[in-house]
């Protein structure tokens, strides 16, 4: 699983018009999922974005998670994050997950979020045309790979 985390003061995801999700301050989360990617990819990536140290302390020192801010959260697939650009100007998605694969890790994603965050979890739509907004704080903008775990 490949996901880009963005400490927001505010966040919202519309289709159609409509607003699907919107939360304060708090994190958006775009997530990239693999064929091969499952339950110890789910949890330890839900793990380590709910306790990043991502938000200052009293003393201005990025020394607090978002389980500590009581922040919330929006995750968005976004299968963009696996394109290669490799071999010339079309991306490639190869290593994306297809959708029957892709749903339940995703939707599996979530549900460890919201228990390890102890609260709902906002989202997208998968595989549907969304508008994503964001004012990012900081900004504060961290990617991470599961399968490097860096």
């Amino acid at each position: 699983m490949r996901a880009v985390i963005q400490r927001v003061n505010e966040a919202s995801v519309t289709i159609n018009g409509e607003v699907k999700s919107a939360i304060d301050k708090g994190v958006l989360i775009l997530l990239g999922i693999e064929e091969e990617d499952g339950k110890d990819d789910i949890e330890w990536l839900s793990r380590k974005i709910s306790n990043l140290r991502i938000y200052n302390d009293e003393n201005g020192v990025m020394n607090r998670s978002l389980i500590d801010e009581g922040g919330d959260a929006i995750v968005v697939s976004q299968f963009t994050l696996h394109a290669s650009t490799k071999k010339g100007n079309r991306p490639s998605y190869i290593k994306a997950a297809k959708p029957n694969v892709a749903i339940p890790v995703y939707e599996a994603f979530v549900t460890h979020l919201e228990k390890d965050l102890n609260k709902k979890v906002g989202t997208g739509e998968f595989g549907a045309d969304m508008k994503v907004a964001l004012i990012n704080d900081g900004p504060v903008t961290i990617i991470i790979d599961t399968k490097n775990k860096e």
